[in-house]
C-alpha cells in the first residue's frame, strides 16, 4: 500500500483534477452525493436505508467513480463506508475541520460538492481506517470498555447504599466486589443482621479483624437502602456476565487474527521468556500478541498486554500505514505541532484529540516513575527538566510509540542495550564537536 504524501509535497506538485471522484455529506436522515459535474444531474439526494446505500454505490459504480470523499459524522457513515468498500470503491474519511473554513451559504447539498471539488484536486488527507478484522475487534474492545464503566457505576451505588446505611464494610475490605465483600453483602440481603457471622464470611486473606468487621457492620439496615443495595448488586453482576461474554468473543477473534489472514497457525515460534512474572491469563494473551505483531511487545517497560491489546484494536498489527515513526506518533496526538509565522514559532502543542491508545501509552508512561530502565531514566529526566508532570508523561509516551512502531515494522525484540549505545555515540559527537 502507498504512503501518503508529505504535506511539503502536496504543496510543491502541480495539481491534477480528478473526474473520477466524488463528494458525500452524511446526517442520519438523507444523504447528498456529488459527482462530476459532466455528469447528469450530479448531485443527488438518497435516503439512509440499506436499501439507498446501496442505490448510492451503484450510481457511483455508474459514473466511473473511483474514490469518495465523506465526513467522519458520529457513526453513520460506517454502514455506508462498508457498502462502498465492498463495491472496491476508495474512501476518504475526512476530518470536518479540514474543509469547513468556506465563506458563503452553507448546506448539504454544497458540502457535498464541496467536498467533490477539494477531493478532484487532491486537497483532502483521508484518515485512518484499519481493516475489517481490526475494525470487529475494536468494537468489541470499546463495548467492553463500556461495560466496565457501568458496572463501576453499580459499585459507586452499592457503596452509597452502604454508606446510607452507615455500613462501613466497605471501608474495612479493599475491595467491595472481592470474594468477602460480595459474600457478606450477599448475606446481609438475605437477612442475616448478626455482624459475628457476617465476619465469618471474610476471607481468610483478610487483614482486618474479626472485631473491626463486627463494627463497620454495625447498623439499622432500612428497607429503602436496602432495596437499591439489591438493585445496584443485580445491576452489577449483569454487566460482569456481559463482560465475560466480550472477554469470551475477544478470545474467538483473537484466534482468528492469530492464524492470519486464512485462519491456519503461521507455524512461528513461541514467544521469548516475560519479563516478569504474569498470571495465566495474562501470559497466554501474551504469546497470541507475540505471534500476531510479530514481536514482544510486552517486554518494553511499562507495557503490558493491556496496552498491546489497546494498540491492536485501534491500529492492528500493520503499522507500516504510517510513513515512519513520527507520523504514527502525530496521528496520536504526541507530538507538538508548531506553527511558525515570519520565522517565529507561534504555537508548539500538541493536538488535542480524543484516542485510547494515546491514553493507554500515556499511562504507561506514567508508570515509569520508579522503573530502573532506560526508558524509566528518561522520564524521570524529563520530568525533572520540564515544568509540569504532564509534559513529561507526554515525551515518555512519544518515546513509547517510537519504540513500539520499530519494533512492529522491523520485527526486531526490544533491546535497552540500543539506547544505552545510542547515548555512547551521542556523547562522544558531542566531545568532538566542542
Amino acid at each position: 500500500m502507498s504512503r501518503k504524501k508529505t504535506r511539503l509535497q502536496s504543496v510543491t506538485e502541480p495539481p491534477q483534477v480528478r473526474p473520477d471522484v466524488a463528494g458525500i455529506d452524511i446526517s442520519p436522515e438523507v444523504i447528498y452525493v456529488a459527482v462530476d459535474a459532466r455528469h447528469h444531474m450530479p448531485v443527488r439526494r438518497f435516503g439512509t436505508f440499506t436499501g439507498e446505500l446501496r442505490r448510492i454505490a451503484d450510481w457511483l459504480v455508474e459514473c466511473g467513480v473511483r474514490s469518495v470523499a465523506m465526513e467522519s459524522t458520529g457513526v453513520y457513515w460506517i454502514p455506508l463506508y462498508q457498502v462502498l468498500e465492498e463495491r472496491g470503491i476508495e474512501v476518504y474519511l475526512v476530518n470536518a475541520r479540514h474543509y469547513k473554513n468556506v465563506p458563503g451559504r452553507k448546506t448539504d447539498v454544497c458540502d457535498s460538492a464541496w467536498l467533490q471539488y477539494l477531493h478532484a484536486v487532491g486537497l483532502l488527507q483521508g484518515s485512518f481506517r484499519p481493516e475489517q478484522r481490526i475494525c470487529a475487534f475494536r468494537t468489541v474492545l470499546s463495548h467492553r470498555s463500556a461495560l466496565v464503566q457501568f458496572a463501576s457505576q453499580h459499585i459507586q451505588h452499592m457503596q452509597k447504599s452502604l454508606d446510607q446505611m452507615n455500613v462501613q464494610v466497605h471501608r474495612v475490605l479493599s475491595d467491595i466486589t472481592g470474594v468477602s465483600g460480595l459474600a457478606i453483602v450477599d448475606a446481609i440481603l438475605a437477612g442475616e443482621r448478626d455482624g459475628h457471622r457476617l465476619a465469618a464470611l471474610r476471607d481468610g486473606r483478610v487483614r482486618a479483624s474479626e472485631e473491626t468487621i463486627v463494627a463497620a457492620l454495625e447498623s439499622d439496615y432500612r428497607a429503602e437502602h436496602l432495596f437499591t443495595l439489591r438493585q445496584s448488586l443485580e445491576g452489577y453482576r449483569h454487566y460482569q456476565s456481559q463482560i465475560a461474554d466480550c472477554d469470551g468473543e475477544l478470545r474467538r477473534m483473537l484466534d482468528r487474527l492469530e492464524g492470519g489472514p486464512d485462519g491456519q497457525p503461521d507455524g512461528q515460534q513461541p514467544p521469548p521468556p516475560a519479563r516478569k512474572k504474569m498470571r495465566t491469563p495474562d501470559e497466554e494473551q501474551r504469546a497470541k500478541f507475540y505471534r500476531i505483531f510479530g514481536t514482544d511487545l510486552t517486554a518494553i517497560p511499562s507495557v503490558n498486554v493491556g496496552t498491546v491489546e489497546v494498540l491492536l484494536g485501534e491500529v492492528g498489527p500493520d503499522l507500516g500505514r504510517f510513513r515512519s515513526a513520527g507520523a504514527f506518533a502525530n496521528w496520536l496526538g504526541l507530538c507538538p505541532n508548531e506553527t511558525i509565522a515570519g520565522g517565529k514559532v507561534l504555537a508548539s502543542k500538541t493536538r488535542k484529540i480524543e484516542s485510547r491508545l494515546a491514553l493507554s501509552l500515556r499511562m504507561a508512561a506514567e508508570s515509569l516513575c520508579r522503573d530502573k530502565s532506560y526508558l524509566g531514566a528518561f522520564y524521570r529526566h524529563m520530568k525533572a527538566g520540564f515544568r509540569s508532570a504532564p509534559e513529561a508523561i507526554t515525551a515518555a509516551a512519544h518515546k513509547l510509540a517510537r519504540i513500539i512502531y520499530t519494533l512492529v515494522v522491523k520485527r526486531v525484540p526490544y533491546d535497552d542495550g540500543v539506547f544505552a549505545e545510542i547515548e555512547r555515540r551521542t556523547a562522544r559527537s558531542s566531545a568532538s564537536g566542542s
